[in-house]
């Protein structure tokens, strides 16, 4: 699924505690209903001034440096001021807070600093950053509140980035220090652009200060090291803090799971609750997030559980996440159930059970979803909708729909093809054959054109035997990934298959030339809450003689039914019965065969490999099936498989 955004862990408490900052020398704003404000307004000692700032008065610079307070200007007028500014900004009014800034131009009082401070907050807070800078830009700048406030806005995305680090640069440059409300909103704006050299030379200048030891600071650090792809920094920043709060864990958990170790944040996750801290929402998010990517159901449902407990069941945020985590573990029907007990569907809940049918080649309920998206619940589709929808489209080969859906997102929602939307229609495309169309739209994309999507049109080429295109897209694919051995063994088995066994042992020995190794194939099963691995041909594991001994039982009882083992694409020059060994041993049998061993009758078993199945597997795991009567989910690199009564959902389209 695309991906849900669930870890904007410390950017809240930036503005919180940024606000209490800004009125702690204030009584408590009253509260934010309008009505407030309009008594505040007509209590204002200027209360029949009704006069605005004219439209240059935003931009106006204001005197350097400002006047105190004169004498005929009494204190509760200030007050007043101040904190009729907060509420304001607590209440996004931008229009009250325009009468007052009117008001405070009139009456002479818009030249204190603090006062001219906090209209720049309210401008910024409600969305109106360039006038918050051009006031900034006139303004004695000693104050790091006022610095915070606009970086606060940019680094939210509320204008340019990169305009966050400029201010901060423009900051120390004036000797203004930091402070631990300006640390993380800065890490957040590197985290967002990917700017890792930036976030490395404030976490430099952040271990000289005091606040290197702050959470949140910490808390942002850890973010930016796992946005930008450096999770074993992170992880040393995480270690230097003894006194872990919710927030930091919580960091270090998401910073597991963005990366692809779930099996990490899951272990973390473990380990806060061992260490007695408070396991959150986000905590709860982060780790079903980790458990939906490495399909640990179990874990899942632990975590479920424990979310129920805790109280959090009715909370959509969670219920949410727990949609992503079924479906991605195979099951999504529970996923279902649990989406249409949804208070709201946002467009997150909607994107994750679309692109969970589409993962579990569930093209009709996909479509069927969408257009209830789009007509009964009004929501608007983005970029992961049509990922989901194309996606749906490609694994049931329906050529027609993807491109007209394609057409629909260009033309109709103005949603700009990404590489992910450009190689699933290149994929359908081959899939079906059509080489000509495929190759046209690559050539045509306004894009270059990725791995992703030349090995799209190579597995395409394999399934079709078209050797000339293959060849190509191989090229392309060795100039984009030189050392990915997985695209020479593709073209090598497309030689192979066709006979072609000279050039499959050319290309076999070109790999072996450029030392480059084939990935190895490997599946996992988890039984009574143990992961278990396999390998191809693997012999290691303690039950190794029970598991190949169901394996020739189930054999012999498919070579009744008339399985032949397709040797096809195993080396020419080996015996027919090292080949048939060979097959037999794939790493997914293996794991299948463990699991009938070791659970019940009836038990539904859940393998996930590293690789495409195989064609010879695919027939072997669906007459084991029918053979043992037992439903048999397979999530390989590509999709998932349901193995029931000798059928798999894919209909032999994979």
């Amino acid at each position: 699924m695309g991906d849900i955004d669930f870890h904007k862990l410390y950017t809240g408490f930036s503005g919180r505690t940024m606000l209490r900052a800004a009125v702690s020398t204030t009584p408590p704003s009253p509260a934010r209903h309008p009505h407030a404000l309009r008594r505040l307004l007509s209590s204002s000692p200027l209360r029949d001034t009704n006069a605005l700032p004219p439209s240059n008065a935003i931009a106006a610079p204001l005197p350097h440096p400002p006047p105190r307070i004169s004498s005929h200007h009494p204190a509760s007028s200030y007050r007043d001021y101040a904190r009729l500014l907060q509420s304001c900004v607590a209440a996004g009014a931008l229009r009250a807070g325009r009468e007052a800034h009117a008001r405070l131009i009139v009456s002479g009082l818009g030249q204190d600093a603090a006062l001219a401070t906090k209209i720049v907050d309210l401008y910024a807070a409600c969305g109106h950053v360039g006038n918050a800078r051009r006031l900034f830009d006139g303004m004695p700048k000693s104050n790091v509140f006022l610095w915070n406030v606009l970086i606060r806005a940019y680094a939210r995305g509320e204008g340019p980035r990169e305009a966050a680090l400029e201010l901060y640069r423009g900051m120390v440059e004036r000797g203004v220090e930091p402070d631990n409300f300006t640390y993380p909103l800065v890490l957040k704006a590197c985290a967002a652009l990917l700017d890792l050299d930036t976030g490395r030379e404030v976490h430099r200048r952040v271990a000289l200060t005091p606040w290197g030891a702050d959470v949140f600071v910490c808390a942002g650090l850890v973010d930016m090291y796992a946005k930008c792809g450096c999770v074993d920094e992170a992880r040393a920043v995480f270690d230097t803090i003894s006194a872990r709060d919710a927030v930091l864990w919580n960091s270090m958990i998401a910073a597991y799971g963005q990366n692809g170790q779930p099996v990490e944040a899951l272990s973390l996750c473990r380990d806060m609750a061992a260490n007695s801290a408070e396991l959150t929402i986000a905590t709860l998010v982060s780790a079903i997030s980790a458990a939906a990517n490495a399909a640990a159901l179990p874990r899942g449902r632990e975590l479920h559980g424990f979310g129920w407990r805790r109280g959090f069941g009715s909370q959509d945020k969670l219920k949410t996440s727990l949609v992503d985590m079924y479906a991605k573990s195979g099951c999504v029907w529970v996923a279902r159930v649990l989406f249409e007990q949804l208070t709201r569907r946002d467009l997150v809940s909607w994107n994750a059970m679309i692109c969970g049918y589409a993962m579990h080649g569930h093209a009709d309920k996909a479509l069927e979803l969408f257009n209830k998206m789009r007509s009964e619940a009004q929501v608007m589709p983005d970029n992961i909708t049509f990922v989901g929808v194309l996606s749906a489209c490609n694994h049931s080969g329906l050529v027609k729909q993807a491109k007209e859906f394609f057409e629909l997102m260009v033309d109709v929602y103005s949603v700009r093809p990404t590489v992910q939307h450009y190689t699933c229609l290149v994929d359908v495309l081959g899939h079906s054959g059509r080489f000509e169309e495929a190759y046209d739209l690559i050539e045509a994309m306004p894009i270059e054109a990725d791995s992703g999507i030349w090995g799209a049109l190579l597995n395409g080429c394999k399934i079709h035997k078209n050797i000339e295109l293959g060849e190509l897209a191989l090229e392309k694919l060795i100039e984009l990934e030189p050392e990915d051995a997985g695209n020479y063994v593709l073209l090598s088995n497309i030689y192979a298959q066709s006979g072609k066994w000279e050039k499959s042992a050319r290309l076999r020995k070109l790999m072996t030339d450029r030392g480059l190794k084939k990935i190895i194939a490997c599946s996992w099963i988890e039984v009574k809450g143990k992961t278990h691995g396999f390998l191809v041909g693997d012999a290691s594991h303690p039950r190794s003689d029970e598991i190949y001994e169901e394996l020739e039982r189930l054999e012999s009882l498919m070579g009744t039914a008339g399985y032949v083992p397709d040797t096809m694409a195993v080396f020419h020059n080996v015996e027919d019965d090292e080949k048939r060994t060979m097959v037999r041993s794939h790493s997914e049998r293996l794991a299948i065969a463990f699991g009938l061993i070791s659970t019940p009758p009836g038990t539904k078993l859940l393998v996930t490999k590293n690789l495409r199945v195989c064609e010879d597997c695919h027939v072997v795991i669906k007459l084991i099936s029918q053979i043992v009567q037992r439903d048999i989910i397979i999530r390989d690199v590509n999709r998932y498989h349901h193995f029931k009564n000798g059928e798999c959902s894919c209909k032999d389209y994979w």
